[in-house]
């Protein structure tokens, strides 16, 4: 039995900045609050309710009163919850007194329903915004997190109750636990989950395992593990949403984990040779004499372990030496080998090296933008990747290939810097067409490519109404943050 957890998690991402777009609190969007499961007369909760206690009217009494208190703290709250913030604490105070009667005499109310914890955690939820020292701070949490425990008891739900404590934890509390405990949470609940997780904890979580897989704290068989949950549990999700309603926070998350998943691609191993051919193959077999296409399907084939053997890596091979054998690097074929070999970093090395011994500015320039476009394409390590565009630019400042480049970085940081959808995920795009614009003016030639990607990019823009409502104007500076770093001019998206 569950309750609707609220939709907190599609205001955050994930976590660290690491790029379709994390943690955002203003981005919150709100559902109908949670109802209370009632369970079958059959199927009462063990825990103690009020039904066979000698005092059950007086319990049952509380618990309407401490509900009325409830009611007033919502009606205190719309009308004016600044002027009223004084009694909105003294109504919490009363409630609690009503409420801890009942809770402690029969917690599980009339052993149908999860009121009293779910209520409970509300409160404590209350005093933790009014506590003052940390101490107090954690002392609110603590018993927040004894509610979740004796819930997850009384109801049957052990796994959806951890996944809150682990939720609350990253989003709500962070700070109090490190990555590693937040880590441990969410496997605890997934062991439970494996591919059937609520939505709520996919993002966290999933944000969690990219950055425990590529600081190496967990064996990378654990990670495939888990992240194989995680994408089952997604396509379940999706699969047996019936409505729109439904279905809306699982294509919120599905505009965030998938991305984030993708980021794998550059931890060598991660990922096998099925899922770059899956990925990959149909890009050069709808090209099939771009040399491009078909050096990265072989490099990505290596890359994934594939064998000299598969026949799909003889044929990509085959028409690499058809139509590719003379080298489209600047000079000689050895950097491109190691990349067609799905060797990145000896590349990335190779190129490099051929960059600061050369004598030549274009040469140099040709050479990081090579570099920067591996650390993009290939492992996904997007600051690494702006640094070589930035040397290339430095030797060639009227180039615009660089600059394209550094904009779709940017453009694909919505899941890296956001949760796929909303404020964080949306503000990337102002620093990404200041890029693509830069790049038309200092180079003509690009000037086709720039405008596809600014009116793609374009209607991305956060709207009119989110502008306003972090009382910020069109035009104004504004430093996009994460990774980026990079100040700008606010925009609106242009409407329909």
């Amino acid at each position: 039995m569950k309750i609707n957890y609220p939709f907190f998690l599609l205001t955050l991402i994930i976590v660290a900045c690491s790029p379709k777009t994390a943690k955002k609190v203003e981005e919150t969007k709100t559902v109908e609050a949670p109802v209370a499961v009632q369970t079958p007369d059959e199927e009462l909760s063990p825990c103690k309710n009020w039904e066979s206690a000698t005092n059950k009217d007086e319990l049952m009494s509380a618990h309407v009163l401490y509900k009325d208190r409830l009611r007033e703290i919502k009606s205190l709250k719309r009308n004016d919850p600044v002027a009223n913030a004084d009694r909105i604490n003294e109504v919490y105070q009363l409630a609690y007194d009503y409420w801890s009667v009942v809770f402690e005499a029969a917690p599980a109310a009339d052993g149908k329903r999860p009121d009293h914890f779910d209520d409970g955690v509300k409160i404590y939820e209350h005093f933790y915004s009014q506590a003052t020292t940390d101490a107090e701070k954690e002392k609110q949490v603590a018993k927040i997190m004894e509610l979740y425990e004796e819930r997850g008891k009384c109801y049957g739900d052990k796994a959806y109750m951890m996944g809150a404590m682990a939720f609350d934890y990253y989003y709500k509390y962070s700070g109090m636990k490190t990555q590693e405990e937040n880590y441990q949470y969410f496997k605890d609940a997934m062991d439970i989950y494996q591919n059937e997780a609520d939505y709520f904890i996919l993002n966290p979580f999933t944000a969690l395992l990219s950055n425990m897989i590529i600081e190496e704290k967990i064996p990378l068989e654990e990670g495939q593990k888990y992240a194989g949950y995680i994408r089952k549990s997604l396509e379940n999700g999706l699969a047996n949403a019936k409505t729109a309603k439904k279905k809306e926070p699982w294509l919120i998350v599905n505009d965030y984990v998938p991305a984030i998943l993708d980021q794998l691609e550059g931890v060598k191993g991660f990922y096998n040779c099925d899922h770059f051919k899956s990925k990959y193959l149909e890009e050069w077999k709808n090209n099939p004499t771009d040399c491009d296409a078909i050096v990265r399907v072989i490099g990505k084939m290596k890359w994934g372990g594939c064998s000299d053997a598969d026949m799909d890596l003889v044929d990509a091979k085959a028409a690499y030496m058809k139509d590719c054998r003379i080298a489209t690097e600047p000079s000689g074929p050895s950097c491109r080998s190691f990349l067609q070999d799905g060797n990145y970093q000896e590349a990335i090395d190779c190129y490099a090296e051929k960059g600061s011994s050369s004598a030549e500015a274009e040469k140099r320039a040709k050479y990081n933008l090579f570099v920067a476009k591996i650390y993009y394409g290939e492992l996904k390590r997007y600051a690494d990747a702006r640094k070589y565009a930035l040397k290339a630019l430095k030797d060639r400042p009227n180039w615009g290939e660089p600059y394209i480049l550094i904009g779709k970085l940017y453009a694909s940081s919505g899941p890296l810097c956001g949760s796929g959808r909303g404020w964080k995920s949306q503000v990337v795009t102002w620093p990404a067409i200041d890029k693509w614009k830069k790049a038309k003016a200092v180079d003509p030639t690009v000037a086709a490519e720039a405008n596809k990607l600014i009116n793609k990019y374009r209607q991305y823009m956060p709207s009119v109404e989110d502008i306003f409502q972090r009382q910020l104007s069109e035009g104004a500076s504004f430093t996009v943050p994460c990774w980026i770093q990079e100040t700008t001019k606010v925009r609106a998206a242009p409407r329909n």
